[in-house]
């Protein structure tokens, strides 16, 4: 008999995202073993009055339950891909990567209008830079404005009218069920997405190799490949996910296509390309540098001297 405890953060898309794994997980848990689920709370989720860029350093949702992993308090944790840091702390894998959920994001707004449709001065409400950018790359008209908390909290502040729209990741939309909420999808011509977004990072110790085995079962080679190239191209710009870095890779016949954007937030200038191979590492090293040859790191170096908090 064996009990295995699932850590994940408190919040709703998180516990929903926690028992999506779980569930999968069951259908193939050996007979003498059972789960159980504890709620762990991140620095991520207690900062709420400042936004994530000024908060700093990386892993913010992460580290408090990478810490119980190795205090083996838990033997799994599921988290979102895009809040995982490029380096695990030692003892720590990545034992699965769930079949990638849609990676675009979507615009929710009052008054039903799209981007295009909202009117001069409006407010979009997120709290990322990467978003940002894009958003006012499309609309420099706009006037993007911090929004924090949780799904229900940030649904909450646009009913109320503090924002005429919202923008949000649509696989965590899809995972509560708010499709009908959404005005529009926000295709990845338009707003990029962040790397890692729309996949779930299962994370475990590296020499339980009991359950190591157990996640094989419902870890995806392809989203692994895809997020392997996202992943290191931002880490080649030793980027956290909440700089504005956009990566997004998609197999093909020859092999991965990866699309790379750094921005500024204000929506100009935007340095984006496109790369492809077989060796993920290597396609999203090599867009990484096309894009620091053409000033990249410059931008961000002057980025995080103005979100210094």
């Amino acid at each position: 008999m064996r009990t295995i405890v699932v850590g994940t953060r408190r919040s709703e898309l998180a516990v929903t995202q926690t028992e999506w794994v779980m569930d999968r997980l069951r259908k193939r848990l050996p007979q003498d073993w059972e789960m159980k689920q504890e709620r762990i709370v991140t620095k991520g989720d207690q900062i709420l009055h400042v936004t994530l860029s000024k908060v700093g350093g990386k892993g913010l949702f992460v580290k408090e339950i990478e810490q119980a992993l190795m205090d083996k308090r838990i033997d799994l944790a599921v988290h979102s891909m895009k809040d995982m840091p490029g380096e695990m702390p030692t003892g720590l894998v990545m034992g699965a990567v769930t079949l990638r959920e849609d990676p675009r994001d979507c615009l929710l707004s009052r008054e039903g209008l799209r981007l295009e449709q909202l009117p001069t001065g409006a407010k979009v409400g997120t709290s990322s830079l990467r978003r940002q950018s894009q958003i006012l790359a499309e609309r420099p008209d706009l006037v993007v404005e911090p929004v924090r908390g949780n799904l229900n909290t940030r649904y909450r502040k646009l009913m109320e009218g503090q924002f005429a729209a919202i923008v949000l990741a649509y696989a965590g939309i899809l995972r509560m069920g708010w499709e009908e909420k959404v005005t529009e999808i926000l295709e990845a011509e338009t707003m990029l997405p962040a790397v890692g977004q729309g996949a779930l990072a299962v994370q475990c110790r590296a020499d339980d190799h009991e359950v190591l085995q157990w996640l094989e079962t419902i870890h995806d080679a392809e989203t692994e490949r895809t997020v392997t190239a996202e992943r290191s191209f931002l880490h080649a710009f030793d980027g956290g996910c909440h700089l504005p870095i956009a990566g997004y890779a998609v197999t093909t016949e020859e092999g991965i296509r990866l699309r790379g954007m750094v921005a500024h937030p204000s929506g100009a200038p935007v340095i984006s390309g496109e790369e492809s191979g077989n060796d993920p590492v290597q396609v999203g090293g090599a867009l990484a540098r096309r894009l620091q040859a053409e000033g990249a790191e410059t931008l961000l170096q002057e980025i995080r001297k103005g979100i210094q908090p």
